[in-house]
């Protein structure tokens, strides 16, 4: 898997390199509260995840979850990915970012690289994204992005339901 870049962005594949990058996102409360506790509490545990997770479908499919660099501060800011779920038919589109990086452009700009990058190299149409009720930040950035809402829907194993966008 290769880096794309964005003006003002690079996203890089997600490797275990990134432990401690992810066990610091997926801990913050925004993160927990509207994504949900991926059970991260150590840097072992992220590795775990990462290995588990991300790279299974990086491998499989040749895209999945991409670290987001911000090219002036050459910081990681945050995380897009497009993935495969059990009982989602359309890969969904997702993206978390620290909060100083919130409300700036950087996840529709990193987002709608990744949409392209998607269509043009893994020929993928649709896309689809979830979010909670509450969240209306993301819910603006995926109308954005093109995605319509269309159901409520509930994962196994979970009691939330979630907001079901495709474009």
């Amino acid at each position: 898997m290769k880096n794309y870049e964005t003006e003002r962005l690079i996203l890089k594949p997600a490797d275990l390199e990134d432990a401690d990058f992810f066990l610091e996102l997926y801990n913050l409360p925004s993160f927990i509260k509207h994504i949900g506790d991926r059970n991260l509490r150590t840097k072992e545990d992220a590795e775990n995840y990462i290995s588990n997770r991300f790279l299974p479908q990086i491998e499989k499919l040749g895209f999945g979850n991409y670290v987001v660099i911000h090219k002036e501060l050459n910081e990681k800011i945050g995380a897009v990915g497009v993935f495969v779920r059990e009982g989602i038919d359309v890969p969904d589109i997702g993206f978390s970012f620290f909060p100083d990086f919130e409300g700036k452009g950087f996840a529709y700009e990193a987002a709608v690289n990744l949409m392209e990058i998607v269509k043009t190299e893994f020929g993928m149409e649709k896309l689809s994204a979830m979010t909670s009720d509450e969240n209306l930040s993301s819910q603006r950035l995926i109308e954005r992005l093109g995605l319509q809402f269309k159901k409520y829907v509930i994962f196994p194993d979970d009691n939330e339901e979630l907001r079901y966008y495709e474009n």
